[in-house]
């Protein structure tokens, strides 16, 4: 059974539909992209699961129990965590504010989070406002990973970010992965992001159009879908 499974799912913003059938899932242990050019419905589907937009069709079950139109806070209750795109730490918390603020009792607790982000640790005084951008972002990923989810939902995790920095993010899901991490990750850097996923999910406006392993998802197919 997967762990998250969207099926035929269709969202509206206002009287203009975003998605017109998409179908994914995400079964225990798993990392599965979710691919497609801007625009094409990427963002409204994780809002979507995340009962942020509420679905008009389909379904989204997670963990077995149907979630579509149950509000955020009981989502997210339930083991979804979200690193969201453009970080959005809270700037006038510290470094150790923002870890503990939404933690919940698992394995993942602040010490775990600054093994896996050793720059946290040592700025763990310090106000979020002060931090670099990959630092904040490595904040974001640890504050997700204190609520202990399920599964953890990466929406653009390394836009923007330094290439050093975005190696360490992509160190630190590897290490997530080799964990039994079941995570759903949306990234544009196919060099590093096809190598560490287990299946594929494209998206071409509003609908799943490619379902497979990253070996499937062939030049010609990454030119179709992918390509500018």
């Amino acid at each position: 059974m997967s762990l998250l499974e969207v099926d035929r799912l269709e969202s509206f913003y206002g009287a203009s539909q975003a998605l017109f059938g998409v179908s994914l899932a995400v079964a225990e242990g798993e990392v599965v992209a979710l691919m497609g050019r801007n625009g094409m419905g990427k963002t409204t589907t994780i809002r979507s699961v995340l009962g942020l937009i509420r679905p008009r069709g389909g379904r989204i079950a997670f963990g077995g129990s149907e979630i579509a139109g149950m509000r955020p806070h009981r989502i997210a209750r339930l083991g979804i965590g979200l690193v969201p795109e453009g970080r959005r730490c809270f700037p006038n918390l510290t470094v150790h504010e923002n870890l503990v603020a939404a933690a919940r009792k698992g394995v993942w607790t602040e010490a775990r989070v600054t093994e896996l982000f050793p720059r946290l640790g040592e700025r763990r005084d310090q106000f979020a406002s002060t931090l670099s951008g990959g630092e904040q972002q490595m904040l974001a990923v640890g504050r997700a990973l204190m609520t202990n989810p399920r599964l953890i939902i990466l929406d653009e995790a390394t836009e923007g970010l330094a290439p050093v920095i975005r190696k360490d993010i992509w160190a630190a899901i590897r290490t997530l992965k080799a964990a039994g991490q079941s995570i759903l990750v949306v990234d544009k850097t196919l060099a590093e992001l096809l190598p560490v996923a287990d299946r594929c999910f494209v998206l071409e406006k509003g609908t799943t159009v490619f379902e497979g392993t990253p070996q499937a998802l062939t030049p010609e197919l990454q030119d179709r879908y992918l390509g500018v």
